[in-house]
């Protein structure tokens, strides 16, 4: 057996024990900001419980989802801005989750680095447990893995993992979608999380650097600018559908953009006719469009052009369900109708103009 002078540690593997107990500490405060009824313990166990009963549930039907942020993340490791990547994170999830007509309860996050820094590791999680607060979901627990030699020291990749609850019976989308339902579109904060790696390809194309001026956002750098953080859009969607049981079914606008997301929760008979006259991109659709030479297509397919999730509405209920959600925040706009389907999940009318 070695006398252990001459032996190896774990830290000099390039994995620091000391660092992970260090970040745990650091973000329990963070963790127990987002506690709701049904979990309310504390992290550090070998698993997270959540007591369904007591979050109000009789006989719910579990929905589970999980997502990560794509290449967004090397904006954030480059610029150093670590602050708002987990709202990223856990808005991808979570709006999934509501899409189906579920409640999100809780959120598991997983974070792999090259090299520990429990500073960032805080930030990041800072960021989780604030999406989890905006979702109105518990931070449940989560795993920090310490691999060198399989990230770079600076690099580090994020995976969220959340699960909702809707009672039996009020799942998205309903069986009676007609034709003649409206489509509202509820407003997105930016490129929310998808399109990066075309995004950074046009900023590369562009010249600029991250510290520079953002072209479409005075006074805020373009790293700022472009990890503005994904809406999270569950508490004005879950009390439209208490308060007007007027929605039959949302369209979570991710990769894909309107042409693969929209179809997806509707039946195969009806298709979406969007008005593109209706939609007005901001500022910085308009400058990926030119600088980059994207054709209008390829930008609908790629990038949700301001529109961040569409519900589809009867016609009735529709002026309802737009002021219950303008009443919590939300931007809304109707952007089109349901129409039988030809030969495309989607059709188009109008210009887009970028």
């Amino acid at each position: 057996m070695s006398d252990g002078k001459n032996g190896l540690t774990y830290a000099q593997a390039g994995v620091d024990i000391d660092a992970g107990a260090e970040m745990v500490e650091k973000i329990k405060p963070l963790v127990r900001q987002t506690r709701r009824p049904g979990a309310d313990g504390e992290i550090g166990g070998f698993g997270g419980l959540f007591d369904l009963r007591a979050a109000g549930f009789t006989d719910p039907v579990l929905v589970a989802a999980n997502d990560g942020v794509g290449t967004k993340l090397k904006i954030a490791i480059e610029t150093g801005l670590n602050g708002t990547i987990g709202i990223d994170l856990v808005a991808m999830c979570v709006n999934d989750i509501v899409v189906q007509g579920a409640e999100p309860l809780f959120f598991l996050d997983y974070f792999a680095t090259g090299k520990l820094d429990p500073d960032q590791g805080a930030a990041i999680v800072a960021g989780i447990a604030e999406g989890c607060r905006q979702a109105g979901c518990a931070l449940l627990g989560g795993e920090t893995a310490e691999m060198p030699g399989l990230y770079a020291d600076k690099d580090y990749d994020l995976a969220g993992f959340a699960v909702g609850a809707a009672e039996r019976g009020r799942l998205l989308p309903t069986d009676d979608i007609v034709e003649g339902d409206v489509l509202l579109g509820l407003a997105s904060s930016g490129l929310h999380s998808n399109g990066f790696s075309l995004v950074r390809r046009i900023v590369e194309r562009s010249g600029l650097a991250w510290a520079d001026e953002a072209p479409f956002a005075a006074g805020r750098s373009l790293g700022e600018a472009l990890l503005a953080p994904t809406r999270i859009y569950v508490k004005p969607l879950l009390s439209a559908m208490r308060e007007t049981h007027g929605i039959k079914a949302l369209a979570h606008i991710t990769g894909g953009g309107f042409p693969e997301n929209t179809p997806r929760v509707l039946p195969a008979a009806f298709a979406a006719e969007l008005d593109l006259d209706t939609i007005e991109p901001p500022p910085v659709f308009s400058w990926l469009a030119r600088t980059g030479g994207v054709a209008r297509d390829e930008m609908l397919r790629t990038f949700n052009c301001g529109v961040g999730m569409i519900a589809v509405v009867a016609a009735g209920q529709a002026a309802q369900v737009a002021a219950v959600l303008q009443a919590a925040g939300e931007t809304v706009t109707p952007i089109g109708r349901i129409c039988p389907r030809r030969d495309r999940g989607v059709v188009y009318r109008g210009e887009l103009e970028f």
